[in-house]
């Protein structure tokens, strides 16, 4: 029997006044308020992060009162006064005052929270012009970030009002981000923000279980019962039943055809209209499951035979890297220290779940989506739909975080083929918990290492081996398992070397990218045995680091030598001043204090930007319109890390131009060629250079046309090109010259060179590596094994600052991460399916943070910049580790460090 449904008009009306303006809303007075703003009052700068009231993205103000609109009933409102930041931003002069302090300070960065921290903050101002730290903390408690570090956030509102906007330029200005105005005006879209209001909805009928096998019923009826317009399974796939990351390794099914692998896996989707959709049961839909024994770790894997079928003994793939005789090093060493560590499963933890929608536009579908890697997209998507790639068009929104999980595809196939078969838009976005239950993780990791050293402190040999959990299907595992080995050693010379590692499958939601590709893991490894080593050996701990640092002209572990810009002695450098100052501080401290003691750690990382020794371009196409425009076609994915802003201001440079010349367009899949994922930290560098290639391909064009030396300056007006040399000026009338959209165009390409690796992980797989050293010095209460960050200081050799605001709001987000991943956060499966059992840092968890920028130059990079997005992490766990041993003598070698296992670690002591 098909379902009764209500029409809008059988709805109560509630009327209240939002943003100034007087409304009235039929709805279901239960409804939400946060869907109430966005579906029935179009009032899309209020996001939704959780549904739940725990990330504070959807806050509002209500009768001058900061309250989560997701756990308000529209009801409630009833009379009241609603406004939200596209209101005040308008007419609210504290929030006037906060646009131009968040741009001033870099404070937005994907921009997901952003409206939540505003609307928090103009509740503050009301109340107190000018708040102190901690009342910024308090009154800004309640909303979540994952970007930024909050640091930023505390400094614009502490500075609403006081500051100015920096200035607009090229290579080196600290300029507010481009695309920063709509972030902080509540007027950027992203993945749930753009489907139109006809859309039909979709949900994702997934497995309940971990392993097993299922058989579904009558879905016809079903779908007539509901009064659904599609249910999709696999037997719908048109083309091959299979997606994935990497060449060979794609595994993974849309939809499970007899068994699912993980709790999670999608085995149907039902799409109808959003009255329907979003009210349906699922646990009713006909699917009947056999729960099969299942493996969530590596060592149960082993008892499996047929896990994965696929893989034998259930194995991904392995990595290795050997150089010189490790095992007769050690022999040899005058001191020897190992340990094992383990990490378990990370949420990326982003805003915004996955979302997108999806049309068919003729024989083609067009979707958009939150995504890191459109041209992938549109690949995977091509062989799933059996369609040619021309025929897929993918359109990115404003992306709300990624980290690396929003590289695989999620919503994506779901409402393309809904739409295409339909021949309608359908939309989809993920609840918090079915974003968690089912998207990729940072892969799990049980480490051992042996490090040997002679007597004078040189490291003689290492012994690496670790064991990865990959999840039911690859994703990025082969990346992990690959990457791992050549980083284990971390930037120091290393003349005996030996790294495995193994990517094992298991019954948990595949594990993928995530900031640092499994060096964060190792660098948990690494960092603590050095610390071990300098402490038998009596020698400091920076001091020991910097004696073994790697320099211009040594070896990496894969033989790779660096002629210029290994610049992780200098990190360490720029440390000795604060560390010698900190270790003073702390021991004076605790001769005064029993049972509270401080500490002081340490620690360095590298990490090489792009692919693994793998092909890995981007291109640029530039135009100048008849009237003047220069349009950059700039197709890297900004997720919040400033790629937009970056790769402009390069292009600007090397054309010679103003910025504020320069119009941005896309990334779109038909109007800006494919400048590769937005992963591995290559953006700034591998799409930087196809931008200056790309501006320098242009500005010869133009110098040639007006005959003028490569010094002349280039103005660009809407009628006419100018050009000046030695006080001479040449004008080039734009009428006169002939083209289609572009009266003068180029197009570049930048490949990095890289050299592959031989069966002994030989070989040149990066072309650059970016180094960085941070310090953080802790508070351990000894009696409770609770931690207090006072302070990190973080130094990182960029190459070229090509923003420094820019190196500043990604360090302060790195160190917030690597925050979590020491202290907090483990993902369960089935059991920490929200943000407010899986824990991430909140605004009172981040310490100050100073940044030391170190431009050692690169001989590849753009105008001398190297990536930075992974390094900020890599160093902060173990640097948090080494500080609570250094403050209690104890080692937590399973992480999180949580207040239960510091303080078993500090009772262990005693035993």
């Amino acid at each position: 029997m098909t379902m009764a449904l209500l029409d809008v008009d059988d709805f109560p009306a509630i009327s209240f006044t939002l943003n100034g303006a007087q409304v009235t809303l039929q709805a279901p007075p239960a409804e939400r308020l946060s869907s109430a703003l966005r579906e029935r009052a179009g009032t899309r700068d209020v996001k939704v992060g959780c549904n739940a009231g725990d990330c504070g993205a959807c806050t509002v103000l209500i009768d001058g009162l900061p309250v989560c609109a997701c756990t308000t009933a529209v009801g409630q409102v009833q009379d009241a006064r609603v406004e939200t930041l596209s209101g005040l931003v308008k007419t609210d002069p504290h929030a006037q005052s906060l646009v131009a302090s968040f741009q001033q300070h870099q404070a937005a960065q994907c921009g997901i929270c952003t409206p939540g921290m505003m609307v928090s903050a103009v509740a503050l101002l009301r109340e107190s012009d000018e708040p102190d730290e901690t009342e910024v903390q308090d009154a800004l408690g309640g909303v979540l970030c994952r970007c930024t570090g909050y640091r930023k956030i505390i400094d614009a509102v502490m500075d609403a009002g006081r500051g100015e906007m920096p200035d607009s330029g090229g290579v080196g200005t600290p300029m507010a981000r481009i695309d920063g105005l709509a972030k902080v005006t509540g007027r950027e879209l992203f993945g749930d923000d753009v489907a139109p209001e006809d859309a039909l909805c979709l949900r994702v009928v997934r497995s309940p279980h971990h392993r097993a096998t299922f058989s579904l019923g009558d879905l016809e009826g079903f779908r007539k019962d509901q009064g659904l317009d599609l249910i999709l399974t696999a037997k719908d796939v048109p083309g091959d039943n299979i997606f994935g990351v990497i060449p060979g390794f794609e595994d993974q099914p849309m939809f499970a055809e007899s068994d699912v692998k993980f709790r999670g896996e999608a085995v149907a989707a039902v799409i109808g209209s959003a009255d329907i959709v979003n009210a349906l049961d699922l646990k009713t839909f006909p699917v009947v499951w056999t729960p099969l024994k299942e493996a969530l770790v590596p060592a149960d894997a082993a008892l499996i035979e047929d896990l994965h079928a696929d893989r034998q003994d259930n194995i991904m793939c392995r990595g290795l890297v050997r150089r010189g005789e490790p095992e007769q090093a050690l022999e040899k060493a005058a001191i020897v220290v190992e340990g094992s560590f383990s990490t378990g499963f990370i949420e990326h933890g982003y805003i915004e779940p996955e979302a997108a929608f999806a049309r068919r536009v003729g024989d083609r579908i067009e979707v958009h989506c939150c995504t890191q890697a459109p041209y992938m997209n549109r690949d995977g998507l091509a062989r799933l739909m059996g369609l040619p790639k021309s025929a897929i068009r993918i359109m990115p929104t404003a992306t709300g975080g990624g980290f690396g999980s929003k590289l695989d595809l999620s919503t994506q196939p779901y409402v393309a083929l809904a739409a295409w078969m339909l021949n309608k838009p359908v939309r989809v976005t993920y609840t918090r918990t079915e974003s968690l239950a089912s998207t990729t993780k940072r892969h799990p990791s049980e480490i051992t290492m042996k490090i040997g050293a002679d007597a004078e402190g040189k490291i003689v040999g290492v012994v690496f081996d670790g064991v990865f959990n990959t999840g039911a299907y690859a994703s990025w595992g082969p990346t992990v398992a690959n990457r791992v080995p050549i980083h284990a050693s971390g930037p120091y010379l290393t003349p005996n070397y030996v790294a495995r590692s193994v990517g094992v499958h298991t019954n948990c939601a595949p594990s993928g990218a995530f900031r640092g590709f499994g060096v964060p893991q190792s660098a948990l490894a690494q960092e603590p045995l050095y610390d071990d080593l300098a402490n038998a050996l009596g020698i400091d701990r920076l001091e020991f680091r910097r004696k073994n640092a790697l320099t211009n002209g040594d070896p990496t572990v894969t033989g790779q030598v660096f002629d210029t810009g290994m610049g992780i002695v200098e990190c360490f450098d720029s440390l000795e001043p604060h560390w010698m100052r900190a270790l003073e501080e702390a021991a004076s401290f605790n001769a005064s204090n029993s049972m509270r003691k401080r500490g002081v750690g340490i620690a360095g990382g590298w990490y090489g930007c792009g692919n693994t020794s793998l092909s890995n371009p981007s291109t640029i196409k530039a135009g100048i319109t008849q009237d003047g425009k220069v349009m950059l076609h700039q197709g890297a994915v900004d997720i919040g890390q400033g790629s937009n802003t970056v790769i402009a201001q390069i292009f600007a440079t090397a054309l010679g131009i103003a910025m504020d010349r320069i119009e941005l367009v896309g990334p779109d899949t038909d109007l800006t060629p494919d400048a590769g994922k937005t992963s591995a930290s290559r953006q700034t560098f591998i799409t930087g250079n196809a931008a200056r290639l790309c501006g320098e391909a242009l500005r010869a064009k133009i110098l040639r046309l007006g005959n003028v030396s490569e010094e002349a300056e280039i103005e660009i007006t809407a009628s006419d090109i100018r050009l000046t040399e030695e006080g001479a000026q040449r004008v080039i009338a734009l009428a006169t010259l002939k083209g289609g959209d572009y009266v003068l165009e180029a197009e570049e390409s930048y490949d990095p060179p890289t050299l592959p690796l031989d069966e002994n992980g030989q070989g040149s797989p990066y072309a650059v590596f970016g180094t960085t050293a941070q310090m953080v010095e802790v508070e351990v209460d000894l009696a409770l094994g609770t931690v207090k960050l006072i302070k990190f200081t973080a130094a990182h050799d960029v190459g070229k600052a090509i923003n420094p605001l820019l190196v500043e709001g990604q360090v302060h987000g790195g160190v917030a991460q690597g925050i979590g991943l020491a202290m907090m956060e483990q993902f369960l499966p089935g059991r920490t399916e929200n943000l407010h059992d899986y824990l991430i840092p909140t605004i009172g968890d981040v310490p100050p943070i100073e940044t030391i920028i170190i431009e050692s130059g690169d001989a590849h990079g753009p105008y001398g910049a190297k990536g930075l997005g992974e390094h900020c992490l890599i160093p902060t766990a173990p640097a948090i580790l080494n500080a609570i041993k250094h403050a209690t003598g104890a080692r937590v070698t399973d992480m999180p460090a949580t207040p239960d296992k510091v303080r078993a670690a500090i009772r262990g002591l005693d035993a």
